[in-house]
């Protein structure tokens, strides 16, 4: 049955045991191997390494690196005709979206059920292990935290869904009606306040920790537009001083990057990988960033992403002296060239000197977020290893949900430009404060907010989400165009995606979604 991984226990504890890791050197020690059901739940050891298999669930498509692909349904960047990757993408765009479309649709679905139930398993199982219970319930509070990030990933993408709380092992067992959004926020809470609770305190380090719980238990709130509860806890978060923003905007991205501990203490929760044994190129088909991205420019940025970012200044174009029309894209905001390759940039590695061919883009913008330069050039060989991670949560999220929330609760108040200075300040980035003369209503800094989100998190994934929850995606997608001219349709009804015909096959309890039938 798709969407649901239904297995026998021994089908169940050989995935579990399929070795990814919540830990980085973890990764490298426990290759995956085979071990009894019956003798598996005997030691904190065993305990450790089911845990590790129910982390190696983030791997999967949109749950890993290829999250960034959501922006390719959005007004940020196009996806090649050509992705193999992540299919259909570009006729979700276009009014293709219907419950027989395969591809991604059907993987935005079915690969969270998956953690789901290695989740499921792990919970209904650990405590015959007979560890203390303290330690038990850090190892139940990770994942919770992971089931809880599945749900809130199905319930962006199609509402109320079919909640599970314990494993399946029988096929008739899943086929129950879905439940309604309310419920399923309700049971998202409910598994993160478990995790709040138990979790440790402290900087991440693989391991899912307090405030990566916090802060998704907020962003759940900024969707459920409860800006008292996302406040409270983001202000948690910042008081506590445990995470801080990264001095290298652009180290984020890299595997070298992410292990500096100046760029480590802003990545809150993120998807890990480790070459040679738990690389992007794992599942089938899958190319890794650096080939998808770099090589192959399966997502191309958009012109009206690019210039969207302001002169270095801090104004827009139109308004800056620095503005040259013959060399638009000079003096602007540092994200972008650590974002986007421009018109005439060539890419060479900063250790050999050399270049290599790169792929032509129908939007004439290539990728460069994600992309190790260090590996050019691009080839299969030499592009195999990437382990970049994909970061879910990072503190410059906490500091810009902050100040939504409280522009949302207070008006431009204080608090509200400090954490856009915050953001927009980085060393590495240097823009000047916000212009408050300019952007001095709630109306006006609203709108500057969600700019700010879209240039500090461009090609990360985030934006599909965040311009639904602002219920603008049904006005300002349709203004957009793909390079063939064609469209982008994006009705109310869609909002909601369709569960997929065979879905609907498997589990005749399953009510399709308004507007699909």
């Amino acid at each position: 049955m798709k969407g649901l991984n239904i297995l026998t226990l021994a089908t169940i504890t050989s995935f579990i045991l399929f070795a990814g890791s919540c830990n980085k050197d973890f990764l490298d020690k426990n290759p995956p191997n085979s071990v009894s059901g019956e003798i598996f739940w005997n030691s904190q050891k065993d305990v450790e390494t089911a845990l590790a298999g129910v982390y190696y669930r983030l791997q999967e498509n949109f749950l890993g690196y290829e999250r960034v692909y959501l922006d390719a349904l959005t007004d940020n960047a196009f996806a090649d005709p050509g992705n193999n990757t992540q299919t259909n993408l570009g006729q979700m765009t276009i009014g293709g979206l219907s419950p027989g479309l395969g591809g991604a649709l059907v993987n935005l679905y079915s690969t969270p059920y998956r953690l789901i139930s290695s989740a499921n398993y792990f919970l209904d199982n650990v405590d015959r292990a007979e560890l203390d219970e303290q330690a038990v319930n850090v190892y139940k509070a990770e994942v919770r935290f992971l089931r809880a990030l599945a749900y809130f990933d199905l319930v962006q993408s199609f509402g109320g869904v079919v909640v599970y709380r314990n494993f399946l092992s029988k096929l008739e067992d899943a086929r129950i009606a879905k439940s309604s959004e309310e419920e399923v926020y309700a049971f998202i809470h409910e598994d993160l306040d478990f995790a709040i609770e138990h979790l440790p305190t402290g900087l991440y380090h693989g391991h899912a920790v307090k405030g990566s719980a916090q802060g998704i238990k907020a962003r759940v709130y900024m969707m459920q537009q409860n800006w008292p509860g996302a406040r409270q806890l983001l202000e948690e978060i910042i008081v506590d001083n445990t995470f801080s923003l990264a001095d290298n905007y652009e180290d984020l991205f890299t595997t070298d990057g992410q292990a500096k501990a100046s760029v480590s203490r802003e990545i809150m929760f993120a998807t890990q990988y480790l070459a040679p044994n738990s690389v992007h190129r794992l599942r089938p088909g899958a190319g890794g960033l650096d080939i998808e991205l770099g090589w192959f420019a399966l997502m191309q940025p958009y012109k009206n992403l690019v210039d969207d970012y302001e002169m270095k200044d801090g104004k827009r174009p139109e308004e800056s002296a620095h503005y040259d029309a013959e060399n638009p894209y000079q003096n602007r905001d540092p994200r972008l060239y650590a974002t986007v390759k421009l018109p005439g940039d060539v890419w060479r590695n900063p250790i050999t000197g050399e270049t290599g061919e790169i792929y032509n883009t129908y939007t004439g913008f290539h990728t460069k977020k994600w992309v190790d330069l260090r590996r050019l050039p691009f080839v299969n060989e030499t592009a195999r290893q990437s382990d970049q991670d994909y970061i879910h949560l990072r503190y410059a999220d906490v500091l810009l949900m902050y100040a939504e929330v409280v522009n949302e609760l207070d008006g431009p108040v204080d608090a509200v430009y400090n954490q856009l200075n915050l953001v927009r300040g980085r060393t590495s980035v240097g823009l000047p404060n916000v212009n408050r003369s300019v952007y001095d209503t709630k109306d006006k800094i609203r709108e500057y907010i969600r700019h700010e989100r879209r240039i500090e998190f461009a090609l990360e994934g985030h934006r599909y989400n965040d311009l639904k929850r602002w219920k603008i995606a049904h006005t300002l997608l349709p203004t957009l165009k793909n390079p063939s001219g064609v469209s982008y349709v994006f009705r109310e009804h869609n909002y909601r995606l369709p569960f997929s015909i065979t879905e609907l096959d498997n589990n005749p309890q399953l009510e399709q979604n308004d507007g699909y039938k």
